[in-house]
């Protein structure tokens, strides 16, 4: 079980990392296995938008299953397919790099964290530095 705590351990070694890469103002949630918000922090300047994006990352790599690497180049070859699963989800998912699903050492899933504010490349950066920072496993996809 992925614990409070380290949950918000996980979102503030998340944030020091988009400070130390001076990365635009990020917005981090942390959801459990049932897709439920442990820990959501929005950076003073953040869009307004950024906490339902970032949520929809982490909400798209436990419904599908795989980190949002892995999600983002699947919807590229198969569009109507993604396409599909934002209607069926309602429109809660987003296949993208910055959502990242959080396991432990024998791979067990213990939830996912979604990063939004910055490009995808450096919102995945910081979500696996700050999974990595509660020596958890960060699968990218």
């Amino acid at each position: 079980m992925l614990t409070l705590s380290q949950a918000s351990d996980v979102v503030d070694a998340a944030l020091s990392k988009a400070r130390e890469l001076e990365l635009r103002p990020l917005t981090i949630t942390v959801l459990d296995p049932g897709g439920h918000p442990l820990v959501v922090k929005r950076e003073d300047g953040a869009g307004i938008l950024r906490p339902g994006i970032a949520h929809a990352k982490a909400w798209g790599c436990l419904g599908t299953g795989v980190g949002g690497a892995a999600g983002a180049r699947h919807a590229t070859r198969d569009p109507a397919f993604f396409a599909a699963l934002a209607a069926i989800s309602d429109g809660r998912i987003a296949s993208s790099r910055g959502g990242v699903l959080v396991r432990d050492s024998r791979g067990s899933l213990l939830g996912s964290i979604g990063v939004s504010g910055d490009r995808p490349e450096n919102d995945e950066a910081c979500a696996v530095a700050g999974v990595e920072s509660v020596n958890l496993v960060a699968d990218t996809g």
